[in-house]
């Protein structure tokens, strides 16, 4: 009988960490949050999570929460894939210390992003420049069919920059990551959102969510998410099309 041979299995992770990450020191990065001041007193940084129908934007919020108030949090609702809770531009603060005191900054959440018409893309464009602006009061109802009119009740028509959104950030689903790329609808009212942002000088930033369903090697062990040859390929190919 002749031997078999075995080809070797070829390794999903780098030899070597694609980014340094110190796993231990987990208690002086919660104290420069805590630290925190902003250069202007009163000031309120609002942070606005903006993705697909299911990318993960409520997770991550309730996420953060937990970790900065040290506890479980589910402040949140979360939708499953493919559904969006989400209908309303909903303000979260997040507890520093005790009850009465809070971190000087606000996340926002609001409804995702769905292919579901190009008068649908082109409202949730219109209605997300209103929002940069800080025209949209905390309980807007998103309504896919019209943009937000001056008349709502919702509209805030002499917003501060308190109002205003200080930083974009796009919440990518790692293991979907490259239909969204495929899709060019999706990926043209995303350009729209990008030139708006741009042109109003608001910082962008980009997260992946859902990476253990995208890779099994982070599945296994959460600290090979620096080593994974697939979140490698895929951080590059969000940097090429979205910075």
């Amino acid at each position: 009988m002749g031997k078999s041979s075995s080809k070797p299995v070829p390794t999903l992770l780098l030899d070597e960490p694609w980014r340094t990450m110190n796993w231990g020191d987990k208690q002086s990065v919660l104290q420069y949050v805590n630290n925190y001041t902003p250069p202007t007193e009163g000031q309120q940084f609002r942070i606005l999570l903006h993705g697909l129908v299911g990318a993960g934007k409520s997770s991550f919020i309730n996420s953060v929460k937990s970790v900065l108030e040290g506890r479980m949090c589910r402040s949140a609702t979360v939708g499953r894939a493919h559904e969006c809770f989400t209908k309303e531009y909903k303000t979260y603060r997040i507890k520093k210390g005790n009850a009465d005191t809070f971190h000087p900054f606000v996340i926002n959440d609001m409804m995702g992003l769905k292919n579901s018409g190009r008068r649908s893309r082109r409202n949730h464009v219109k209605d997300l420049n209103q929002i940069f602006k800080g025209h949209v009061k905390d309980g807007y109802t998103f309504n896919p069919e019209c943009k937000m009119s001056k008349e709502d009740r919702h509209y805030n028509e002499s917003p501060d920059d308190n109002d205003k959104v200080h930083v974009l950030v796009y919440v990518l689903d790692a293991s979907t990551i490259s239909v969204l790329l495929k899709d060019k609808d999706i990926m043209d009212t995303i350009q729209d959102i990008r030139e708006d942002a741009t042109d109003l000088d608001i910082p962008q930033v980009a997260i992946l969510t859902k990476i253990d369903k995208a890779c099994p090697e982070i599945k296994n062990d959460l600290k090979n998410v620096y080593k994974s040859k697939l979140l490698h390929e895929k951080s590059f190919q969000i940097t090429f099309t979205f910075f």
